[in-house]
């Protein structure tokens, strides 16, 4: 006797299926199978930095500002500190490339780094796709009330002055950092006699500036904003290329240096080999959220400048800035083991 097979229920609508899906496929007009769309579930945004940064609140108005404008999907901020900020980026750099985690991180991280530290962990052109340029935050000159010097040119005087007896020490939040960095930078390019003196972070580096226990350094806008209002510490000029529009009154280094020009920017990036299609998506929305009104109102409140731009010239921007630095590092032997 033959066997015959006798499906059952389940493997004959499984069948039902697959014919249904395979004639659709064949009938020329039939509708394929929906596909989903970008973001159909919750975005991370990788901050590699502590919460309360510069960094951090320019990623957390902008991930809120860009769920909404894509309505699908929340976008969640998450900070994964450490190593100068090559932990979280590091981990980035791993992640999936389906837009689905982005990093928005700062250019010391991105464009000093590289050149700073013998093992990094990422490379920052070839794992990473750039989407576009976020904002950039002047470092201030900062000194206390009682430095006879009120300007770059005072200062570069006094340094010089004073190179034989009691050299001008300024302060800095560690060896690498950027305001570490930037004070090597005006050594070099005033041709003066500056000393270095490290500490464990930038709140501990201003309130010994505050204190009147190191007369000098660099800051971030938003970390000495409360102490020039108060008068605490006094602005001499600042890192970036020409004032800035949230402290025109305070002249940049430029006008006496010519060619002195380092902001920090703050910028969004995903994993390489991101489709085309969601880069594109995202870097229209992460425009538009930039130029709204509410957003650019709280950034110009910590000092930001909103500065966006193409996919390309962000690349320029990293590539320019990469070369920059490296021979900053290189001429203040900053090298990190």
């Amino acid at each position: 006797m033959t066997d015959v097979f006798v499906p059952t229920r389940r493997a004959a609508l499984a069948g039902a299926a697959l014919l249904g899906v395979t004639l659709a496929a064949a009938v020329p007009g039939t509708p394929a199978p929906a596909q989903e769309v970008y973001p159909a579930r919750p975005v991370t945004v990788v901050v590699p930095q502590a919460p309360a940064g510069t960094n951090d609140i320019v990623a957390r108005v902008l991930a809120d500002k860009m769920g909404e404008i894509l309505g699908q999907a929340r976008f969640v901020v998450e900070n994964r500190p450490g190593a100068g900020g090559n932990i979280g980026t590091a981990s980035a750099a791993r992640a999936a490339p389906d837009g689905y985690t982005l990093l928005v991180t700062i250019s010391s991280t991105q464009a000093i780094n590289p050149s700073l530290f013998a093992k990094l962990g990422f490379d920052p052109v070839k794992d990473f796709e750039p989407i576009t340029l976020l904002a950039t935050v002047p470092n201030v000159l900062v000194a206390h009330p009682s430095l006879p010097a009120n300007t770059v040119a005072e200062l570069i005087t006094l340094a010089k002055q004073q190179a034989a007896t009691q050299p001008l020490q300024y302060a800095s939040a560690g060896n690498g950092t950027l305001n570490h960095l930037l004070g090597e930078m005006l050594k070099s390019r005033a041709g003066i006699p500056l000393t270095h003196v490290p500490y464990r972070g930038v709140a501990p580096a201003i309130n010994d500036m505050v204190a009147g226990h190191v007369m000098l350094g660099f800051a971030s806008m938003p970390s000495v904003m409360s102490h020039l209002q108060g008068k605490s510490l006094k602005a001499l000029a600042m890192s970036s290329a020409q004032r800035t529009p949230a402290a025109p009154d305070i002249p940049a280094i430029a006008e006496t240096l010519p060619g002195f020009a380092a902001d920090l920017w703050v910028a969004l990036f995903a994993p390489r080999g991101l489709p085309k299609t969601v880069r594109d998506k995202l870097h229209t929305a992460a425009v538009q959220a930039m130029k709204d009104p509410g957003v650019q109102e709280k950034l110009k409140a910590q000092g930001a400048t909103i500065v966006t731009g193409t996919p390309e010239e962000l690349a320029a921007l990293l590539d320019t800035d990469l070369a920059a630095w490296a021979e900053v590092v290189k001429t203040a032997g900053a090298k990190v083991e």
